[in-house]
């Protein structure tokens, strides 16, 4: 089976006890490729580090909404030459909106500057972006959805305008729990949308409902490790092996068979990433 985990944050400290044996297990499960994002200025060096490491690694370089603050001056620029610095680098991310934690409108206008820079460094390195996208009180639509939806429509308005090439696979909305209906909206605007643990969950039915409703061509398997520990290990340490629960799950909803799923994903992934067969 050919799986591929498009978001893992295995350079989180939860790892470096046992982190040779993560990977070993993950290809033992069939994962071939496990992109790592990054959170910051620090975490941004740390998956280069990775990536760098080993043949199934790759990274992603920027800062994610909630640590908008560390965000100075020089930081395009630093993201940008650290970009450039290794062609293992293949997507910027993990930008977007977190209105989550985030609740002061000051806070709030400064996410939407930083998600609007990083945007603007993908479009100059032709990488595309990994988005990160979080409801006040986890609903599953408000303002951070209609916020990013604006904001990644007049991207890919430019984007289409230009015909830059990233306008036929600008990103992926990774660990999507949003509705129907605002991921009708990313495909349109030709974005990937990543599945993640939840979807196995016990009361997760309307997000299964979601998943069913979407084309399979426009789905990722992620595991977001160490987060979002997918049924049966719910309540461990989550890794990269267990995306193959997650290929199982698509698999059933969509009425397939896993290693079908485990296909067209890791397809999918290739045609958004651009890191070959």
């Amino acid at each position: 089976m050919k799986l591929t985990d498009t978001h893992c944050h295995l350079d989180f400290e939860k790892f470096d006890e046992d982190r040779e044996a993560v990977l070993q297990r993950a290809r033992q499960a069939g994962v071939q490729r496990i992109l790592i994002p990054a959170l910051d200025r620090e975490s941004s060096l740390a998956a280069v580090k990775l990536a760098a490491s080993d043949p199934m690694l790759y990274a992603a370089v920027g800062f994610h909404p909630t640590e908008a603050d560390k965000w100075a001056d020089g930081s395009y620029e630093e993201l940008k030459a650290l970009a450039q610095s290794h062609p293992k680098i293949l997507a910027v991310g993990e930008i977007g909106l977190d209105y989550y934690w985030v609740k002061e409108p000051e806070k709030r206008a400064r996410q939407l500057k930083i998600l609007e820079l990083q945007l603007a460094l993908a479009t100059e390195l032709e990488k595309p972006v990994v988005i990160h996208m979080r409801e006040e009180e986890d609903a599953w639509f408000g303002k951070a959805s209609s916020d990013l939806l604006e904001i990644l429509s007049a991207w890919q308005d430019k984007l289409g305008a230009a015909r830059h090439p990233l306008a036929e696979r600008p990103g992926v909305l990774h660990s999507f729990n949003g509705t129907l209906e605002t991921a009708q909206k990313a495909l349109a605007l030709h974005f990937y949308i990543g599945v993640t643990g939840p979807v196995t969950y016990r009361n997760a039915d309307e997000k299964r409902r979601v998943i069913r409703a979407l084309p399979l061509e426009r789905l990722l398997t992620e595991t977001d490790a160490p987060f979002l520990t997918p049924v049966p290990h719910r309540g461990k340490r989550n890794e990269p092996a267990y995306v193959a629960h997650i290929a199982d799950k698509i698999a059933e909803i969509h009425s397939k068979e896993p290693a079908e799923i485990a296909a067209i994903t890791s397809t999918n992934a290739s045609r958004l990433f651009a890191w070959g067969d």
